[in-house]
């Protein structure tokens, strides 16, 4: 039986966040310290050459209703992906959309500390949103794309700009606009060549996780080490 991929990136989250609350106890969120050490997202870190910050901030979140609904969000969306578009796309879509969102968080929100999955979240149901638009896309899943989806979307980007709503609404655009593309342009249905492509592309997002992890280790080493 194949694992699947969606309820292993639960799993890892799930993982980091009882590790936050390990290491830092009631208070672990909100301290700043700690999303640092366990991998958000901040300009300046970038900037110094943290690359791998804007794909392990999407493995921690600030507290327990936020893993919770984006959480309950990734199971319910991407057990849909994965179900129709595959493993290797999967993978290679929540990955490339959740960066992309945070890359806009990187360019419009430089000094905030930023954690979260709800951009590559977002990016699925961009995926989804966009083959409603395609004329390829079987009838059996127009429920559950194109128009469909537009008053979630419409909710969730509201709510994001609400006073006090502490959303990062650059992610979510970000991600959805990424998604929102690959949905438009890419057909549900694959040939073996493009199978092939799909699966290379998964291996280098398996990978780039991978690395982007044991950096962040070698990151808290010399910041023990020396601090």
């Amino acid at each position: 039986m194949q694992r699947n991929i969606t309820n292993s990136l639960i799993a890892i989250n799930g993982l980091i966040f009882i590790l936050m609350f390990l290491f830092g106890g009631f208070s672990a969120f909100s301290n700043p310290r700690i999303y640092i050490l366990f991998g958000a997202q901040l300009g300046n870190l970038i900037k110094a050459g943290e690359w791998f910050r804007m794909i392990t901030s999407m493995f921690v979140h600030g507290g327990l209703f936020h893993i919770f609904f984006n959480m309950f969000a990734l199971f319910y969306v991407g057990n849909l992906v994965e179900r129709t578009y595959g493993k290797e796309r999967f993978i290679s879509i929540y990955l490339i959309t959740g960066l992309f969102g945070n890359l806009l968080t990187h360019l419009f929100m430089p000094g905030a500390i930023s954690v979260g999955a709800s951009g590559a979240i977002f990016g699925l149901i961009g995926l989804l949103f966009g083959a409603g638009f395609r004329h390829d896309t079987p009838s059996i899943l127009r429920p559950v794309t194109g128009t469909a989806l537009l008053p979630i979307i419409l909710i969730n980007i509201i709510w994001g700009f609400l006073p006090g709503a502490n959303i990062n609404n650059f992610a979510h655009l970000g991600g959805l606009a990424m998604g929102f593309t690959f949905g438009w342009l890419t057909s549900i249905r694959f040939t073996k060549r493009s199978y092939q492509i799909w699966k290379s592309i998964s291996y280098v997002s398996f990978g780039l996780i991978a690395i982007s992890f044991i950096l962040l280790l070698i990151f808290d080493f010399r910041f023990y080490l020396f601090f």
